[in-house]
């Protein structure tokens, strides 16, 4: 066991199923000495669904942003026990607001002051992992997307959002930084691009899609009915654009395998992360969903259903279910959440904006997995956590 990995935003979307996949030993047993989550709020043992293992700290409390440069080291190698003995640092923090350029200064100031951080306190640092995602490729920005220079299937190798937009995303001045920062480093970094993230969190989230879906699919099968329809809750665009999943646990098992195969030629390096190496649908994917739930889902129906407004109006029903299952309160409609995320996502995400896998499947990862698996997962871990019932 010689390695030691350090997970920033380990309660996240993402950060969740890396201490899970490092905790059960991928990609093989004997790798992992040790395991740090480190998470911005509080967060058990017992609250986090992972295992209990003796070579998992979690680490709570830890504000990147605050104080001193000195001050922020200063508090790391204190909470951080063995700090120095980390080699792969995978950062996955990220602090979500609606002012977006107070989100790029915090986030790109966040990473620049833990990279610091550790790149000093840990002198066998090997690996360090920036996720960035599919905002490299303009998606977020829907019917002004780039196709005069950017087309699907979105390779690594495209060049990069053109201003005005680039300017507007913190991934560049995170990477621009780090390129230079890391140029006389003896370890290497990468970063990874997933695509609309599917995963388990234990607790609350500012967006979170499989969260609300387990919570819609529940709380419509309780109104409705088992075996009822359940529409799209989308457009015809949408139910038909092509799109590759990226469920948190595929983006860890191959985040990790890059970060222990590739060697030096690959710093500075993007790597598309994704589920399988073909593209779906909505229209094969949300019939699979809803079977999981006991319902049938079919194709949009207008006017449509919104998910918000359907949860919102039926509260009661839902905080009923909640006693009568014994379920966790507070994750169906919390103020933690971003208001309509989920339309934004599933409603104006109405074009193809496939991945070309090529490049990560070309570094001898092998695995893939389709829809029932990789959403499954997810349904089965809230119900697990009694998020849902």
């Amino acid at each position: 066991m010689s390695k030691t990995a350090l997970v920033f935003g380990a309660s996240g979307v993402t950060g969740w199923s890396f201490i899970n996949e490092l905790l059960h030993d991928y990609p093989s047993p004997n790798t992992w000495k040790k395991v740090y989550a480190l998470t911005n709020r509080p967060l058990s043992q017992s609250q986090s669904q992972w295992p209990a293992d003796p070579r998992l700290n979690i680490v709570s409390g830890i504000d990147l942003l605050r104080g001193s440069q000195e001050d922020l080291e200063k508090e790391m190698r204190e909470k951080i026990s063995g700090v120095e003995e980390v080699t792969h640092v995978y950062y996955l923090a990220y602090k979500a607001g609606t002012d977006l350029q107070k989100e790029l200064e915090e986030a790109v100031a966040m990473f620049q002051r833990s990279t610091i951080a550790i790149d000093k306190l840990a002198k066998g640092l090997e690996f360090v992992v920036l996720q960035t995602g599919a905002k490299m490729y303009g998606c977020h920005l829907l019917e002004n997307h780039p196709t005069d220079y950017l087309h699907v299937p979105h390779a690594e190798s495209q060049p990069r959002l053109k201003a005005p937009y680039h300017d507007m995303l913190f991934y560049h001045p995170q990477l621009d930084w780090l390129s230079t920062f890391a140029s006389s480093k003896s370890w290497t970094w990468i970063d990874t691009r997933p695509d609309i993230i599917i995963g388990f969190v234990p607790n609350q989230n500012f967006y979170s899609l499989g969260t609300v879906l387990g919570i819609y699919f529940s709380l419509f099968r309780e109104v409705e009915g088992e075996g009822a329809q359940c529409p799209f809750p989308g457009t015809d665009k949408s139910w038909r654009a092509l799109s590759n999943d990226s469920s948190s646990d595929m983006i860890a098992r191959q985040t990790i395998h890059l970060s222990l195969t590739l060697g030096a030629d690959a710093k500075g390096e993007g790597y598309n992360v994704a589920d399988e190496k073909a593209p779906s649908s909505w229209s094969v994917k949300w019939p699979i969903l809803a079977s999981y739930f006991g319902l049938k889902g079919t194709a949009p129906t207008p006017p449509g259903t919104e998910i918000r407004k359907y949860i919102k109006s039926h509260m009661d029903v839902w905080e009923k279910l909640e006693k009568k299952k014994g379920l966790q309160t507070g994750h169906a409609d919390s103020e933690r959440t971003f208001a309509g995320f989920e339309y934004f996502l599933m409603t104006q995400f109405d074009f193809d904006r496939q991945y070309d896998m090529t490049k990560t499947y070309a570094t001898g990862f092998e695995e893939e997995r389709g829809t029932e698996v990789a959403w499954g997962g997810v349904f089965d871990r809230m119900r697990t956590a009694k998020i849902i019932p």
